[in-house]
């Protein structure tokens, strides 16, 4: 190989001492001073390429290099996995020494997630045995629950029976599912007094006030939640004229087939039926006229629906039989003297609750009529209330032959507890508790109801 030999140093001119001018000008070598030191190759910005790496772009530049397999480097790095049916693909974790490392198990992120939930619905379930069995049966819960159209209150009576409803089993969460009642006027606001005018010995607004005092009394008597919790109704009594409310009270204190609290009150046992929601649903009318003997005779005629959840002892209850007679006594109170006096409650009303408890309905049907006498002509008080002739009422779904002055609805779950006694099931034929196109019929048969 030849030797490629030294160059011919430059001439020197002589211009500068200790080096040479390449340019001819007489000025300084500026290469004169440098030292190729390590700090100098260290800073080069650019760098030679090694004698193999030049060889072997030269040739792969005609012959691109192929990839022999077999085991690779680590220096190689993981190998690319194949990507199938569009899924992203998942890079191989490799250990220091290029071996692959073993996939983690995941089991234990989302076994102890399902486990969990598992453990709550069981608890949900056992807790809630009433909304599966409603589940499976397919009364309500699995269905989407649509409220009813709001129904306006009567103004006469009506020609025909409210339409049929979806059949639904009622709940605490949907106390009024499946009841033709779900769209009438709640509470007070169903008694629409009429425009009151002068009749017989009375102005209108003596009218007026003697209107309002009826509606009161039926809020008080029908509609007030210490009443239907099963207190005494000193509100209501206190309403009513001297003899009425002797009777009335007398009622309270003896009951009996004959003199039956619930034939002006509506009472319930807390321990056996609890109020759902303080809400009452009611339908009916007012109307008035002159008595004949210069006074005026209010009638009334309204349906109550009571939506009643079990107390605690409903179950045990169902499966005992029923004495006629016998039910806890209320406390006695002050004799109300003006008309203020303040329910007092057997029973302090129970906390509500909500949820998919069954529930129940009680309807009441009640024709009172109220009659206001001529002062001049009889010794009464025309501030307080008497009691026309023709007044009545009558209930359903509610234990028959039991006169100890509460109604006592029948729940469906513990329906299979109730013992067949004589007299304790219903034996006459079926009515419609919300037919209202007929006029209420007294009656002793204890009789089924089409629905409730």
């Amino acid at each position: 190989m030849p030797i490629a030999e030294d160059p011919e140093p430059r001439p020197a001119e002589g211009r500068e001492p200790g080096g040479s001018d390449p340019s001819g000008a007489g000025g300084k070598d500026p290469f004169a001073d440098l030292v190729l030191d390590e700090e100098f190759v260290k800073g080069a910005a650019v760098k030679e390429q090694s004698g193999r790496t030049r060889m072997l772009a030269a040739r792969w530049q005609h012959t691109p290099p192929v990839d022999p397999g077999g085991r690779r480097s680590v220096n190689d790095g993981p190998a690319a996995p194949r990507r199938r049916f569009g899924r992203k693909p998942k890079l191989q974790v490799v250990d220091p020494w290029g071996n692959p490392r073993p996939p983690k198990r995941r089991g234990g992120r989302w076994r102890t997630p399902l486990l969990v939930v598992l453990t709550i619905a069981g608890l949900i379930a056992a807790l809630n045995t009433n909304a599966i069995s409603n589940w499976i049966s397919g009364n309500g819960s699995s269905k989407a629950y649509t409220p009813a159209p709001t129904v306006a209150p009567e103004t006469a009576r009506p020609t025909t029976a409210p339409p049929t409803t979806d059949p639904q089993q009622p709940t605490v969460d949907h106390p009024w599912a499946g009841s033709p009642a779900e769209g009438w006027p709640s509470g007070a606001d169903a008694f629409t007094l009429p425009e009151a005018k002068a009749t017989g010995v009375f102005s209108a607004e003596q009218v007026a006030a003697q209107l309002q005092l009826v509606k009161d009394y039926l809020t008080a008597a029908n509609l007030d939640p210490q009443v239907i919790a099963g207190g005494r109704p000193d509100a209501a009594l206190a309403m009513l004229d001297r003899d009425e409310r002797d009777q009335a009270s007398a009622a309270l204190a003896n009951p009996s087939k004959d003199n039956n609290p619930t034939n002006w009150f509506s009472r319930f046992d807390q321990r056996e039926a609890i109020q759902v929601g303080g809400v009452v649903k009611v339908q009916g009318r007012i109307s008035f006229e002159g008595d004949g003997d210069k006074g005026v005779l209010v009638h009334t005629d309204f349906s109550y629906v009571y939506a009643m959840r079990p107390g605690p002892e409903a179950a045990k209850r169902a499966a005992s039989p029923r004495p006629s007679t016998g039910a806890p006594q209320p406390t006695k109170s002050a004799a109300p003297q003006d008309g203020t006096a303040k329910p007092v409650g057997l029973l302090v009303p129970a906390a509500d609750v909500a949820g998919d408890t069954w529930t129940t309905r009680t309807v009441v049907r009640r024709a009172e009529n109220f009659r206001f006498y001529d002062p001049a002509r009889y010794q009464v008080n025309p501030k307080k209330l008497a009691f026309g002739e023709g007044g009545m009422s009558d209930s359903a779904n509610s234990a028959c032959n039991v006169y100890d002055g509460y109604y006592h609805p029948q729940f469906d779950q513990f329906s299979q507890l109730q013992p067949d006694t004589p007299g304790s099931r219903p034996t006459g034929p079926a009515t419609d508790p919300y037919d209202r196109s007929k006029d209420l019929q007294q009656s002793d048969t204890c009789g089924s109801v089409s629905r409730y």
